[in-house]
């Protein structure tokens, strides 16, 4: 990681600076690039993880960038526009009373699922709730998305309605997080384990959690939270994934928090280096229930910003594109 880091500091000092959405949308396609390196999405191969990061940083410098999440400091921010209150030490506490009650929920109630097949899709629905920030002018949109198990056949998703096709993956190649149940099967349910396996992509490594960097620290969560998407998992692996989430220095509670139903939760974000703003996790404050996702976005002019919330209200196992369960 250090020679792709190398690459931003040495970007010429008298270059016209990144504009706040194009540094955004770099930051994202960087640590997308790392984790999905192995991915072929057109024509050829993707490059190897090095490689990869060495020709993102490139493009971070060439403003050469694309994508629509949004990354910022270390402060959220709330519903309201303004800047929501952060986490003392005594609160960064309650985040992990938070996600091991999350994780206490769900093993109370989670059955071993059904096992999909390597030539199966994963069917899932989600509905996005948006606003622009400074009209309030709310759109919902109804996302679908069929992701082929073993990424050997051509998946189709939405974004905001918009239909999008991955191609498949090139031999060895695969995504984050797997979707062939063998590849789940593997990931230990340890919250310390956890943690290891996925930072060195199935590996393991002797630091403990509190020991991690502040990029690590970033990867982790984010890592964390992309594993949490997935509709389907091996028992005990979502709770894992919560109590794995709590260990993780730099993640805060946001009190007051409004889900897509218009519920009041409590918010739960990684809020050091890295940190996305108003990007977090939504939990029933007193069951402890996860509620839904709450991002923004920037429009690609860089003049409109929105908060979306979503949850997803369907899915299911299916065998080809385009078939409900």
């Amino acid at each position: 990681m250090n020679d792709e880091l190398e690459l931003l500091r040495e970007w010429d000092a008298d270059a016209a600076p990144l504009t706040g959405p194009a540094r955004d949308r770099a930051r994202h396609r960087l640590l997308n690039t790392m984790v999905h390196a192995d991915r072929r999405t057109g024509p050829g191969t993707a490059p190897g993880r090095r490689r990869a990061l060495r020709l993102v940083a490139a493009a971070v410098v060439a403003t050469a960038v694309t994508g629509t999440a949004v990354l910022i400091g270390t402060d959220g921010s709330g519903e309201g526009g303004g800047t929501p209150r952060t986490s003392t030490p005594r609160v960064e506490n309650a985040a992990a009373t938070v996600l091991n009650g999350a994780a206490a929920w769900e093993r109370q109630r989670e059955k071993e699922p059904v096992a999909p097949r390597d030539d199966q899709f994963i069917y899932s629905k989600r509905i996005i709730k948006e606003t622009e920030r400074k009209t309030g002018e709310v759109k919902t949109y109804t996302d679908e998305m069929w992701d082929s198990v073993d990424v050997s056949k051509r998946s189709l998703s939405m974004e905001l309605g918009r239909e999008m096709w991955e191609e498949p993956a090139g031999k060895g190649g695969g995504v984050w997080p797997p979707r062939k149940w063998s590849e789940l099967k593997k990931l230990p349910q340890d919250p310390e384990k956890l943690v290891s396996a996925i930072l060195t992509l199935g590996g393991s490594d002797d630091r403990s959690v509190s020991d991690l960097t502040g990029f690590d620290r970033f990867q982790a969560y984010f890592l964390l939270g992309e594993l949490l998407k997935n509709p389907v998992l091996p028992q005990g692996l979502r709770p894992a994934a919560y109590e794995a989430l709590a260990l993780v220095p730099g993640v805060r509670t946001i009190p007051g928090v409004k889900d897509s139903a218009g519920r009041t939760g409590v918010g739960v974000a990684y809020t050091e280096q890295g940190s996305r703003e108003g990007a977090y996790l939504i939990f029933d404050p007193v069951s402890y229930e996860f509620l839904g996702f709450r991002d923004e976005r920037i429009s690609a002019s860089g003049k409109k910003k929105y908060i979306q919330l979503s949850h997803v209200v369907d899915w299911g196992i299916v065998d080809r594109v385009r078939q409900r369960p």
